[in-house]
């Protein structure tokens, strides 16, 4: 948790996206359906359409500040809210400025403008609120507490984890540092874009069990098979992130706005329960980068990887379907 000089305002900016359309190369527009953006997942997905020879997409906004904005004794003035679309794959940031819909209303709206030259894949939306406190002009006042995700080529508004499952021949493949690990079924690459599976198909029968729709047996070792995966993935893309921080001199670590920023909100919770998740990053970068503690952490990131996997209820499932199989065999 940040500590400000000045005063503020006490609770967050609520942000909404009410529309969502894309310019297309011929100068004509596509308004896409609702389905294109999730309040529940605070997502956009400008793939939704198909369109691949879109130009720019325009995002309907609505802010509302919380009380106490506009009061008379405010310490702030000139008063503004900006949409900040912010990302850091391709370290591109943009900024508009949305426009008050009655006068000494809380509601704010307007648009933002999302180059697709600009994008790769996910950028971070959020709503800050400035003014002029104590003389100085632009000093923040209050934003959103978690930003959207704008995902250039999603199909589908979702803010978890996306993975990119890519299966090869360990042994034989073209990129030479997988031979290293022909004799694994599976390894994770957390440092693409997207985080990366590769499925080893030298392991007799793992391409069959996985693509697998049985609901038997089988298809309880194929979900046991997927949850020790996504294990393995959520960690691997946990110790990535918190490996490639930036540090702001005298504040500390800060979040990533890309996928990785996600995977740390998502799995600090667990990882250091109690606690704001801010501090959480604080107190694990400290673990990390000093003398001790980082080793006493890592059940805690296991632990955290494998809610995200679900895998206690894979492990449960499994043993069922076995016990029942037992059963029937000595009946």
């Amino acid at each position: 948790m940040k500590i400000y000089p000045y005063k503020r305002l006490n609770r967050p900016v609520a942000l909404r996206v009410t529309s969502v359309s894309l310019k297309l190369a011929d100068g004509t527009r596509d308004r896409l359906e609702t389905a294109a953006y999730s309040t529940q997942q605070q997502a956009v997905a400008l793939g939704i359409a198909g369109h691949t020879d879109w130009v720019s997409a325009t995002i309907g906004l609505s802010a509302t500040l919380p009380p106490g904005a506009n009061a008379p004794d405010a310490a702030w003035t000139d008063l503004r809210v900006l949409a900040v679309l912010t990302d850091g794959e391709t370290n591109v940031r943009t900024s508009a400025d949305l426009t008050r819909d009655a006068e000494d209303g809380h509601d704010w709206s307007g648009s933002m403008e999302v180059l697709r030259d600009d994008h790769l894949g996910r950028a971070s939306l959020a709503v800050h609120a400035v003014g002029t406190v104590d003389g100085v002009r632009g000093r923040s006042i209050a934003e959103t507490d978690r930003s959207w995700v704008v995902d250039a080529v999603s199909e589908e508004p979702v803010r978890g984890l996306q993975l990119d499952v890519q299966k090869a021949s360990f042994s034989r493949s073209a990129k030479e540092w997988l031979r290293a690990y022909a004799d694994v079924p599976w390894v994770v690459d957390p440092s693409a874009r997207v985080p990366t599976v590769f499925v080893n198909t030298d392991v007799e029968g793992i391409i069959g069990l996985l693509d697998s729709s049985g609901s038997g047996v089988e298809g309880k070792v194929r979900d046991l098979l997927v949850a020790q995966m996504a294990t393995d993935v959520w960690t691997a893309v946990f110790h990535g992130a918190i490996g490639d921080l930036e540090v702001e001199p005298g504040s500390g670590p800060v979040f990533p706005t890309d996928w990785q920023g996600e995977v740390l909100r998502e799995m600090l919770p667990d990882v250091v329960p109690g606690v704001h998740v801010e501090e959480a990053l604080r107190q694990v970068h400290r673990r990390r980068t000093g003398d001790s503690g980082w080793a006493e952490l890592q059940t805690r990131i296991h632990y955290a990887a494998a809610r995200r996997a679900d895998a206690g209820r894979a492990v449960a499932y499994a043993i069922r379907s076995l016990e029942q199989m037992n059963r029937g065999s000595e009946a």
